[in-house]
């Protein structure tokens, strides 16, 4: 058991009704003299669906331990993500409500962490960054400079990101996954 002041975004938790949650926003909210309220957002992590759950510092959750694999992502088959576990080369599926917004992302081969509670896979974790291909843009003009605003581009798994005016079709490009960023030009 855990405190709920001791909640933060990532940490997944069982509550008093058996359902798996993971944080996903967290606040501290002190009203005066008194005790403070834990304002989170949470998503189940079977269902998929997200609520906004306020907790009364002092409360306590059960905290769980998930077990983290390094895994290599290898195809998608309809709405299912097929992974590859390196040490024990089991595939481990995912739906693609489990992957989220990480499947635009996956590229084939790229390798991932996979969190698995009691044997079940549950989500995926990216690396910071990745590197694509750009298959659509703009073309890139004379004078285009890496300051001065940018253009989306398509990447070959499907993501549009905004990349400086000089990228053009074929470039590789790296893109943080946190925020959809452009990074650099590889």
């Amino acid at each position: 058991m855990i405190g709920v002041q001791d909640l933060r975004k990532g940490t997944t938790f069982i509550d008093d009704d058996g359902n798996l949650y993971k944080v996903l926003e967290y606040q501290h909210v002190k009203q005066g003299r008194g005790n403070a309220t834990i304002k989170t957002k949470l998503r189940n992590v079977k269902t998929g669906g997200t609520v906004d759950k306020n907790f009364q510092s002092g409360g306590r959750v059960q905290d769980i331990r998930l077990d983290n694999h390094n895994v290599q992502y290898l195809y998608r088959d309809g709405d299912t993500f097929h992974f590859m576990d390196t040490e024990t080369y089991e595939q481990p599926m995912l739906s693609k409500q489990d992957v989220g917004d990480a499947a635009q992302w996956l590229k084939e081969n790229i390798m991932v962490e996979l969190m698995t509670y009691e044997g079940k896979p549950i989500e995926i974790e990216l690396p910071t960054t990745v590197d694509l291909k750009v298959t659509e843009t703009a073309p890139g003009f004379k004078g285009d400079t890496a300051s001065g605003g940018g253009k989306p581009a398509t990447l070959e798994t499907g993501a549009v990101v905004t990349v400086p005016f000089f990228v053009t079709v074929g470039d590789v490009v790296r893109v943080d996954t946190r925020d959809g960023s452009y990074v650099t030009r590889v």
